[in-house]
């Protein structure tokens, strides 16, 4: 936040106080949550230190002290972001992210609900580690193969750049992936059957859709770069359908889940 406030991205990441006591809010805001959360995901930019930087160790430390807080009933799902593993990653930095992390894509099921965790700065520049990029997608067309097989009730993706902001086709920008990139991808989820696509890297709340795929993107605990408050994203899945809204902390914290998502909720039992 301060190297947006001052205008130093190189360098203003020498305090993170601020950053500190809002992770603490949104720790202490899920855990109060009724009904407890599946798991707690976070959309990458873990941290704001860029690999190799001066300050990153200790921001590392310090999110995974604040993150040791979380009910342990709520698993934490963790998406690698453009600060986490580079913004053209190498082997090097994708290793040291999988040290401090884990995996930097991976799948997992939860009530009959497959969920894929994508390392997307492959998607973006590649260049250093053709190869990684190669053994994700490989990976992916196996993961959507089993899906199909498997006959799950949604296929939910999440990755930190977004396909796109609000439309398909907009132009190519620093927040979203490239027109060839991103038609490729959106074409396959498409066929895939997979329902939505969540990502972070916009500091801002946006979204649209692709041929019944949503893209839905979240601002950020953090540092805001539009009219948004520090906030999450609270996601219902049903049999039939995602619900989701972004809430503030602040009013996540006092007032908890809106009515009208807990009566979907109740509707499921």
């Amino acid at each position: 936040m301060k190297a947006w406030t001052c205008g130093d991205t190189d360098n203003g990441d020498d305090e993170w106080g601020e950053e500190i006591k809002l992770a603490e809010q949104a720790v202490q805001a899920i855990n109060k949550l009724n009904p407890k959360p599946k798991f707690f995901v976070l959309c990458g930019d873990l941290v704001h230190g860029m690999p190799g930087t001066l300050w990153r160790k200790n921001q590392v430390q310090d999110l995974k002290n604040v993150l040791k807080n979380t009910d342990q009933d709520i698993p934490l799902v963790f998406v690698s972001g453009n600060h986490d593993v580079g913004n053209s990653p190498t082997r090097e930095t994708i290793d040291d992210y999988c040290k401090n992390w884990g995996d930097d894509y991976f799948s997992f099921w939860v009530g009959g609900v497959f969920f894929l965790v994508l390392n997307s700065q492959l998607f973006f520049d590649s260049s250093q580690c053709p190869e990684l990029k190669q053994a994700q997608d490989v990976w992916l067309d196996e993961q959507l193969a089993v899906a199909e097989k498997q006959k799950c009730k949604h296929i939910i993706v999440f990755q930190h750049i977004p396909l796109f902001l609000s439309t398909p086709d907009e132009d190519h920008g620093y927040f979203n992936l490239e027109k060839s990139v991103r038609e490729e991808i959106m074409e396959k989820f498409h066929k895939a059957g997979i329902k939505a696509v969540f990502a972070g890297h916009y500091h801002r709340n946006a979204g649209g859709s692709y041929k019944g795929l949503e893209m839905v993107v979240s601002s950020a605990i953090g540092c805001q770069l539009g009219e948004d408050t520090h906030g999450l994203r609270v996601v219902v899945v049903t049999e039939e359908k995602l619900v989701h809204r972004y809430y503030s902390l602040n009013e996540l914290s006092s007032q908890g889940i809106e009515k009208e998502l807990l009566d979907v909720l109740a509707k499921q039992k």
